[in-house]
Formats: C-alpha cells, sequence, structure tokens
C-alpha cells in the first residue's frame, strides 16, 4: 500500500516567536497549560531548553518556552528575609493583648 502523503515540516520555533494563529492553537490544546507537557532537549552536556509539541495539518512544531530552573542559589532567600517587615513588632504585640483581655 503506497502512501501519496508527503512528510510533515518539521519546525523548531520559539513561543515568541510564533504567530497568533499557532499561539491561539497551543492555548487550545493545552487549555490548563503547559507545564506536565514540557520536554526537556539537551543540545549538549550543559545547554539544554524546555519545549512543548505542536502537530498541525503540514507541520510538526516544537515549540522552546520559557522556563525558570532554579539553579539552587540562595541569593532571592537571602534578599527576602533580610528585608524587615514593618508592623511586625505589632502583629506580635497583639496577640499578647488579646490573652489579658
Amino acid at each position: 500500500m503506497e502512501s501519496n502523503s508527503t512528510p510533515k515540516k518539521r519546525v523548531v520555533i520559539s513561543y515568541k516567536n510564533l504567530s497568533p494563529e499557532l499561539q491561539e492553537e497551543v492555548k487550545k490544546k493545552y487549555p490548563y497549560g503547559y507545564t506536565e507537557n514540557m520536554i526537556r532537549i539537551d543540545k549538549s552536556p550543559t545547554d539544554f531548553f524546555y519545549a512543548i509539541m505542536l502537530e498541525t495539518e503540514d507541520t510538526s512544531y516544537l515549540i522552546k518556552v520559557d522556563v525558570k530552573v532554579d539553579t539552587g542559589e540562595e541569593e532571592d532567600e537571602k534578599d527576602f528575609f533580610e528585608e524587615d517587615i514593618s508592623g511586625a513588632e505589632e502583629i506580635a504585640d497583639t496577640s499578647d493583648d488579646s490573652d489579658e483581655e
């Protein structure tokens, strides 16, 4: 049995470079988000990206998506905990006041 169909074109593209029509197709395919459908593509032992797949009638897309990767550094936490929280003393004191009443 012979197949007269031509093979699908394969394209790797960034999500931000997709046409508005293809962005709508992504939203239809992944209405609740695509976090669970991302795949990691290793370009080299130290370089990689995350992507999702989208199939159209004539093209198979591998769409690069931006992902914030936790590097394990504690910089963000350090900045968060070093800041003073205004009013923290008043909040702590109000629990003591309620015991006296």
